[in-house]
């Protein structure tokens, strides 16, 4: 998405993993790395790294100093997300106490703090809200896979 989104040319190398891949960009061998933030906090706060830019919408509590990419690259915006689903014929009543149960914890004060600990923000919400968040996500990195013409190996 960043290259579609900047026309800038770069190589995708695949890796394995966070780890070789920042083995990879610690010991030079590539320049740069897309990351979730918890592999390479510790490189970053002993100045091993230089984070240019979180990709989520907003700065993170964990790295308040460190810009978004969407200051740069407006509305750029790529985070790993995670959510609870259900099958498709759950009873509502099950579906609405999961929900609230669910987002009840995830506002919690030591949830927030071990989310914040992990770079991690709390995403609440209706299962409606998120079921359009889905779709969402689904439609936007639809049209990277379409634009770099990505297809299942």
């Amino acid at each position: 998405m960043f290259k579609m989104m900047t026309d800038i040319n770069m190589t995708h190398v695949p890796y394995r993993g966070a780890a070789p891949a920042l083995t990879d960009l610690l010991g030079g061998h590539v320049q740069v790395l897309f990351v979730g933030a918890t592999p390479v906090i510790d490189h970053i706060r002993a100045a091993r790294l230089r984070a240019l830019a979180v990709t989520t919408a907003t700065r993170l509590e964990l790295l308040p100093d460190i810009p978004s990419m969407a200051d740069f690259v407006p509305g750029y915006e790529a985070s790993q997300w995670f959510g609870a689903g259900l099958r498709k014929d759950t009873p509502a009543e099950i579906v609405d106490k999961l929900n609230k149960q669910i987002n009840t914890t995830l506002t919690e004060p030591t949830m927030r703090v071990r989310l914040t600990d992990l770079a991690a923000t709390a995403f609440t919400a209706s299962p409606d809200d998120f079921g359009k968040f889905i779709a969402e996500e689904t439609e936007k990195w639809g049209k990277v896979v379409r634009a770099a013409n990505i297809k299942p190996e």
